[in-house]
């Protein structure tokens, strides 16, 4: 589903990424690991479109989309859970939850359908849907944002650091939910530090290192590898 080939991504005179490829397979878990400025997160940002990569090729279902926008990337069917959890604090979950549809505006019924289906799969957010998100726990903007992206439909999700600050058991109840989406078919590629974790659930794995990949792999083959704290702290 998913392509990636020679990224690069630049700041100024900073290389964050160098030369990253990867690929995600239909209905595919894959998790990108490595350490802080490793280039992670860049990567991401890159693919849904928020960073403009200065070289390199995106691939979507064989479609080149390096460059397009995020709004263009949504409508293709990837989308984006950043790290930053941006709820908009004023509105209330519900209103949240609607404008994750936005594009969707023709289909009421449809919008209305999956919104249900995202209030079951995160019971607290039935109990919270007139609330303002701004009023949310970490735990709860996290899960807010993750269903306000399923509201678009998408067939790739793109999720940045979804434990990042938060309570273990937290942790246990987002990463059972990123299986129960990936379960239903979703394919995702999965920004995370927690590398047990991420390993725990994932198909396959990429490592990075200074902006490049630094190993690949199958889950178990990678979580097993003897070498796997050196590659991932940059030794």
């Amino acid at each position: 589903m998913l392509e990636v080939a020679g990224l690069e991504v630049r700041y100024g005179a900073v290389r964050a990424v160098r030369g990253a490829s990867l690929a995600v397979g239909d209905g595919e878990l894959v998790a990108l690991l490595g350490a802080n400025g490793a280039g992670k997160s860049s990567t991401l940002r890159a693919i849904a479109g928020a960073l403009r990569p200065a070289a390199g090729s995106i691939r979507l279902d064989g479609q080149e989309v390096l460059g397009t926008s995020p709004e263009r990337m949504v409508r293709l069917g990837a989308a984006m859970v950043p790290e930053t959890r941006d709820v908009f604090p004023d509105l209330t979950v519900g209103e949240n939850l609607r404008l994750g549809a936005f594009t969707r505006r023709g289909d009421a019924q449809g919008v209305a359908a999956d919104r249900e289906r995202m209030l079951a799969m995160f019971p607290v957010l039935r109990e919270r849907q007139d609330q303002p998100a701004g009023t949310l726990s970490g735990g709860e903007q996290q899960m807010l944002v993750i269903a306000r992206a399923m509201m678009s439909r998408p067939r790739l999700l793109l999720l940045d650091e979804p434990s990042l600050g938060l309570a273990p058991t937290i942790v246990q109840r987002i990463f059972a939910m990123i299986v129960e989406l990936r379960r239903a078919g979703l394919t995702i590629l999965l920004v995370e530090q927690n590398a047990a974790q991420a390993l725990a659930i994932a198909d396959r794995a990429y490592v990075m290192r200074q902006g490049e990949i630094a190993a690949s792999g199958p889950a178990a083959e990678i979580a097993a590898a003897t070498d796997l704290q050196q590659l991932y702290l940059g030794g």
